[in-house]
């Protein structure tokens, strides 16, 4: 009674409650006395609505119902649940996200907020590189592509010596610069590998080229070779104690911390949080179980905190309103980091160069633009700016002086070239919040390295934890980019409320290695994740099945042989597993994913019009306030097509 005394004390005195109604229905939303200017977040498995809501289920079950753990694999291999509860780290980070937009809209008046975080939510958009070609009515298939890539080739993990080497050509030109590295510069002009479809169909023959040269090297070496050819490549970094990467290691983001317990000291990450004036908090040391105890009943006993509100009512006024974000991102990260900020009311002009971002044109199209970029892109402005010419320079320095953030994916110290460093542009405007997000940070042993998705996958350790028989193995989706986007957002609105406190923007220094291996701390010091999920293989697809003290992983439980199995269903099968107390799921492919009722009962998928009067389908937001919802409803224009309103308003406030 004592314990609940205190917990009941601190919640009425908290700006922010976590819950997870699932697993304790006792937590539910509401049932906590105390201040309606609380935020209170419930995060559970399917979130509060749909036919699965109030079902607890675990990281693994998720991956596969939501088409995470079907994408990842080899092709003609079963698929592979990614060992580390990487669906909770999303889900967490987005909760993260919403409580900071929450604490906002408070602030500026429009009192507590309810918010309904769902893992499956998490999960279904970071799927979203697979569903524009489920969504576009085409009828294409998804499934597993291991370590290589849909577009390009060679993109694999290749054997060392010593290891693992992953190399990753996204054109012709280092295509051509391969062929001379392993001395065979005539498959350059030979017809078979020409294009970059040629490299995709014979794919196999490539990647058997390629193993060749790299097998006869250590990675030291063939790291050194190939990335003093401009490769983009990396060692698939072994996680000993914790992953072995001298980049992590020249950031510091792997501490040592003693164990009270008495195990010695521990590998523990630093903040992935690295902002000039209020970085994030890194673990100084790990607390004996209620060493903290008369601390904390102390916060229980104080006064209740009243936050300074201003007056007024936001009303349906979303957090952002107000806020200019400038963003200079191609790909995924910095573009799906500011389609959340825009989401979340803010005026997102999106830079993009005279002959527009890349990924406007990736396949499929509808009238010139790819469903990717709509998704992605969605809520923003476009305006097109040569950064190699010195009065659109001058035009980026200007938007700089009147915005509140710009974030961006260049290579590091890209516009520092060009007379944009982060003091430069602080000089400008003094509370500018400046996000940069790179594969390795700006402040990095590895300058101007390229950096794809799948080579941080490699190098931060993730791909390490995650096998297919003794093959690394990359996750199907874009664990860096995504995550990365996540941690940008987090970072960013926690310096907005830095700066309402002291008036300074401040620069993120985002590495997107970093973030990924502080997603793997969880198994580091030889921890092992307990049940490790197996996929089972039945009738008309795959079993996801864990089961505590399963002695053998490559047999399921309950008593059922691999022969019988296969005459199941994954329906029956699911439900004998289940009756037996294994925790299962049917592993569910995207398309399936993309037609289940709880997918359609929490609406992840909207339609709505652009300009044109062209109708897109759009992903829904997972940052679910319910108060001041995140708004997706307006597709972005053509390229350029809010440049003379843009650059008309720039002009205006010059005036003034």
């Amino acid at each position: 009674a004592a314990d609940a005394d205190i917990l009941r004390q601190l919640v009425a005195r908290s700006d922010v409650l976590i819950l997870s109604s699932d697993l304790d229905p006792v937590q539910r939303p509401g049932a906590w006395p105390g201040s309606a200017l609380r935020i209170e977040c419930d995060v559970t498995a399917f979130g509060q609505g749909g036919p699965m809501a109030g079902k607890p289920f675990s990281d693994a079950q998720i991956q596969a119902l939501s088409g995470v753990t079907d994408t990842t694999g080899m092709p003609d291999g079963p698929p592979v649940p990614i060992r580390l509860p990487i669906v909770e780290f999303m889900t967490g980070a987005y909760a993260a996200a919403a409580c900071l937009a929450g604490l906002r809209v408070r602030k500026l008046g429009g009192g507590g907020q309810a918010i309904d975080m769902a893992l499956y939510d998490c999960a279904f958009a970071a799927m979203a590189t697979f569903l524009p070609r489920l969504l576009d009515g085409s009828g294409s298939v998804v499934g597993r592509l291991g370590n290589r890539h849909a577009m390009a080739s060679p993109w694999n993990v290749y054997r060392a010596i010593d290891g693992w080497v992953l190399v990753c050509a996204a054109s012709d030109m280092q295509w051509h610069r391969i062929c001379a590295v392993v001395g065979r510069p005539e498959l350059a002009e030979d017809p078979r590998y020409l294009r970059a479809s040629d490299r995709v169909t014979r794919c196999d023959e490539v990647d058997a080229i390629l193993q060749q040269w790299v097998k006869r090297g250590t990675i030291e070496h063939c790291v050194k070779i190939l990335g003093g050819a401009g490769i983009p490549c990396g060692p698939v970094a072994k996680v000993d104690g914790c992953p072995r990467e001298a980049n992590l290691d020249h950031r510091g983001m792997i501490r040592r911390v003693s164990d009270p317990s008495g195990r010695g000291a521990l590998f523990v990450p630093a903040s992935p949080l690295r902002m000039s004036v209020t970085p994030g908090r890194s673990a100084g040391r790990i607390p004996a179980p209620d060493q903290d105890r008369s601390a904390v009943t102390g916060l229980g006993e104080a006064a209740p905190f009243v936050p300074a509100m201003k007056t007024g009512v936001v009303g349906e006024k979303l957090p952002l309103q107000g806020v200019r974000v400038l963003e200079i991102g191609h790909y995924t990260t910095a573009p799906l980091a500011a389609r959340h900020l825009a989401s979340l009311g803010a005026d997102v002009i999106k830079v993009e160069p005279r002959e527009g971002e890349a990924v406007r044109g990736w396949p499929p199209i509808k009238d010139g633009t790819g469903y990717f970029f709509t998704y992605t892109n969605v809520g923003k402005r476009s305006l097109v700016l040569d950064l190699e010419r010195p009065h659109d320079i001058e035009t980026l320095k200007n938007l700089v002086g009147r915005s509140d953030v710009l974030i961006e994916n260049l290579k590091p110290r890209a516009l520092a070239k060009r007379g944009c460093s982060s003091e430069q542009l602080a000089r400008i405007n003094p509370r500018l919040i400046y996000c940069a997000v790179s594969g390795f940070g700006a402040e990095t042993i590895y300058p101007g390295r390229p950096a794809f998705d799948t080579v941080i996958q490699a190098m931060s350790g993730f791909m390490d934890l995650t096998r297919a028989g003794d093959v690394p193995v990359k996750a199907g989706i874009s664990v860096a980019d995504v995550m990365g986007a996540e941690i940008a957002v987090v970072s960013i609105l926690a310096a907005l409320e830095a700066r309402d406190r002291t008036g300074l923007g401040q620069f993120i220094d985002l590495s997107m290695q970093d973030v990924c291996a502080w997603l793997s701390a969880i198994l580091w010091n030889g921890e092992q994740s307990a049940p490790v999920p197996i996929a089972v293989p039945a009738r008309d697809g795959f079993v996801l099945v864990e089961a505590d003290g399963m002695a053998d992983k490559d047999m399921p439980p309950a008593g059922l042989t691999r022969e019988r199995a296969r005459d199941m269903t994954r329906a029956a099968l699911a439900a004998a597993l289940s009756e037996a107390g294994c925790r299962t799921a049917p592993i569910l492919s995207a398309a399936e994913m993309l037609q289940a009722q709880q997918t359609c009962a929490r609406r992840l998928v909207i339609h709505a019009q652009d300009a044109t009067g062209q109708v897109w389908p759009l992903l829904a937001s997972p940052l679910r306030l319910q108060g001041n919802p995140p708004m997706i409803h307006r597709p972005m224009g053509t390229l350029g097509s809010d440049g003379s309103k843009i650059l008309a308003e720039l002009a205006a406030r010059t005036a003034q």
